[in-house]
């Protein structure tokens, strides 16, 4: 069922409009292209959807098969095919009535009822949200899209229809719907280059979700027009007179912007209506690729060139294959004016995009860089969807890649890659190849070493550094930007924790099997399946992953194994849990308290997290175990061998005088420890005395002792010690 209308039944009005007479207009205006053997066809969907859709009417009264006739219709303008447009006419049917998906690919084929299921929601599933039920929505959809982006096109004009009629509904109704387009289907359209599309989406969208805003700017750009097109028809034939005198035959035409890229550049740019209206906008259309160049020149020579305004996207193409010269000029006002030049070719791909190869009758042989382009990020999409286990996390990453901003950077090899704006070598490392961006450990950007949060710019060659044995860092996703990205190293670190879960959740259960003097190896398949049954689980390892992550007691899933009730059988002592790892998704190391190795340790089963390892003498520690299950805490101990660096916050009372600072670094590098961060609190006025907290890194309890050493010989050092937070 539409999202905005649905369908109602009632006695038809007796002057509503005739189904049959608007299905037959639409085949005249759209049978320039369709066989007759293609008319059959849509006929026959036709007969199929009225009858399916009989007695049903849309919110603005109107017999509900108008709309699946005029979704039809608008895919006509991209000239698809007869299987897409009966699709169009058949989109609904699953969803509104009692026609299922196996009766379509009886009576019109598999092509057409795969493009239908694509196209149709879950409505027969129970989500817990809406927001869950749009993200699963949106997988299907484009799952579907990337067996066949005719699923896309079809939906994307079936919302263009539906946003034109939104006065029908109510304006809540309208709001959130036209949100919705604008965080979703408008930037897929962009993301398949249909231009057009785009801006009537963005204009409708802007008009229901702020009606004010664009009724005042609508009236103002109305009082404009006849002066500003009175100044593009002189900068036109300005234009085309140079464009002349070097030789170049070109179409001049004048730009107007959107309301909607008018409101969008007054609120990013910070600029008032009448600055973004001082700006003009022309686009040149030449003959072939080297004459765009040519004309280039001819405008330079002009007008002046505004300094950083020139972008060439015909030698590097946008991500969905946008191909243009852009450059800002000085005009005749001292007014700027947008100039775009491009081929007749390339003006086709920019205004319909991937639609362009039913359009233009491509043969498969010949995809253009859109095409191939949108069929790389379709199978990213079926990649990023296949890993993620929530729906929500991707449909956050999808918006991550619809809204990439314009940074393009070059491999060592000269390679050219399109990253969003504000991507860090981590983004380019994982654009690269998920393998090079898992084992990443630094980069060289134009040659000089730069850290792995190092943002990018325009024209960066980047050289990336790997190691075999390194993997991702739960620290990336601070400032990792692009989608794929974030999913890989989420991916990861879900994989991780997953692992270290069931091997913690083993050996806490062979803790607790030791304490009834048995061990986890004498328990046989069987019994790990009796188990998981009687707990619900798939098996052992989703049972060891729940004892893991603290959602069920060892001692309670022992005594299950060994048929002991909790009044039989004494409990002995039980043994000490080793820790290993430094970090990890199954052990995790309190902030209230940072314990290093040599601290004397305990650890508790925290639900959800795993294994939390405190220091003996945390507050925390002593005012949770009055709330907590005794069962929950259980002794660890360090593994002598134990690797890695861990963070410690101490605090420093020392002199208030210059240079205080730099003595106290010093003296933390003397001893090897690295400062991850510092802070100075205020200091009162006329206070001989000034508090500094260092958060340093240290391998174990002798290397702190060492930085305490070396802090307390230094002369301005009055007081110091290890700081503890015993609200965390």
């Amino acid at each position: 069922m539409s999202a905005f209308a649905k369908a109602e039944r009632r006695t038809p009005d007796r002057d509503e409009v005739d189904p049959g007479e608007v299905f037959h207009a639409f085949l005249e205006r759209s049978g320039g292209y369709l066989k007759p053997t293609d008319r059959e066809l849509l006929t026959h969907a036709f007969d199929c959807a009225r009858e399916a859709h009989s007695g049903q009417y849309r919110a603005s009264g109107e017999p509900y098969i108008t709309h699946p006739i005029a979704v039809a219709e608008l895919l006509t303008q991209w000239h698809l095919d007869a299987h897409a447009l009966s699709a169009a006419l058949l989109h609904d049917v699953v969803e509104d009535t009692g026609v299922d998906i196996a009766e379509i690919g009886s009576r019109f084929g598999d092509k057409v009822a795969h493009l239908v299921e694509g196209v149709s929601k879950l409505d027969r599933m129970h989500f817990a949200s809406r927001e869950q039920a749009q993200a699963e929505n949106f997988r299907k959809m484009l799952l579907a899209m990337s067996r066949d982006v005719r699923v896309i096109l079809i939906k994307l004009a079936d919302r263009l229809h539906n946003m034109r009629t939104l006065g029908a509904v109510k304006p809540d109704k309208a709001r959130r719907v036209s949100a919705e387009t604008l965080e979703i289907y408008a930037p897929i359209a962009r993301r398949l280059g249909l231009a057009r599309l785009v801006d009537e989406l963005e204009d409708l969208s802007f008009r229901h979700l702020y009606p004010d805003r664009h009724r005042v700017l609508d009236n103002e750009l109305g009082k404009m027009r006849g002066r500003r097109r009175e100044i593009l028809q002189r900068l036109s034939e300005e234009v085309t007179a140079r464009l002349r005198d070097y030789g170049v035959e070109g179409e001049v035409s004048g730009r107007e912007k959107t309301l909607y890229s008018i409101y969008r550049k007054m609120v990013d740019k910070h600029l008032s209506f009448s600055q973004v209206m001082d700006i003009y906008a022309l686009r040149v259309i030449v003959r072939d690729q080297p004459t765009c160049y040519l004309a280039l020149g001819a405008l330079h020579s002009l007008y002046k060139p505004i300094h950083g305004k020139f972008k060439d996207y015909i030698a590097i193409p946008k991500a969905n294959g946008y191909q243009s010269l852009h450059t800002t000029l000085f005009g005749p006002y001292g007014n700027p004016v947008e100039i775009q030049v491009r081929t007749q070719e390339m003006h086709r791909f920019a205004e319909t995009g991937v639609a362009s190869h039913w359009l233009y009758r491509k043969p498969e042989s010949a995809l253009s860089d859109i095409q191939l382009s949108t069929t790389r990020w379709l199978q990213s999409l079926i990649e990023t969807q296949a890993d993620s286990p929530d729906a929500g996390e991707f449909l956050e990453q999808l918006k991550v890649d619809l809204f990439p901003g314009e940074v393009y950077v070059f491999t060592p090899a000269g390679k050219i890659l399109a990253l969003p704006r504000g991507a860090t070598v981590v983004d380019f490392a994982y654009a690269v190849h998920t393998d090079i961006g898992d084992r990443c450990i630094a980069a060289r950007v134009n040659d000089q070493l730069a850290p792995l949060r190092t943002e990018l710019r325009n024209g960066d060659r980047v050289e990336v550094v790997t190691a075999p044995n390194a993997s991702p860092n739960p620290r990336w996703l601070s400032f990792v930007v692009s989608g794929k990205a974030r999913h890989q190293i989420r991916h990861f670190l879900r994989t991780l924790k997953l692992d270290e879960s069931v091997t913690l959740g083993e050996r806490l259960l062979d803790q607790a099997l030791n304490a009834f003097h048995h061990h986890i190896g004498e328990v046989n398949a069987r019994q790990w399946q009796q188990l998981a049954h009687q707990m619900h689980l798939t098996g052992r390892d989703e049972l060891l992953v729940e004892i893991g992550t603290g959602r069920r007691q060892a001692l309670e899933v022992a005594r299950s194994l060994l048929r002991i009730e909790e009044a039989d059988g004494s409990v002995q002592g039980l043994g000490a849990i080793t820790v290993h790892s430094r970090e990890g998704g199954a052990i995790e190391y309190a902030a209230c308290c940072q314990p290093v190795p040599g601290d004397p340790i305990i650890g508790l089963i925290d639900r959800g997290r795993g294994l939390v390892i405190h220091t003996h003498d945390c507050p925390a520690v002593l005012r949770k175990r009055r709330r907590t299950d005794a069962s929950r805490w259980v002794d660890v101990e360090w593994d002598e061998h134990m690797e890695g660096l861990f963070p410690v916050t101490i605090r420093v009372v020392s002199a208030h005088k210059p240079g205080v600072l730099a003595e106290l670094a010093k003296a933390i590098a003397e001893a090897d420890s690295n400062i991850s961060g510092v802070s100075v609190d205020e200091a009162d006025t006329g206070s001989a005395y000034t508090t500094v907290r260092f958060t340093i890194e240290v391998a174990n309890r002798v290397q702190l002792a060492s930085v305490m050493r070396n802090l307390r010989k230094l002369p301005e050092v009055v007081r110091l010690a290890r700081t503890r937070n015993a609200s965390k």
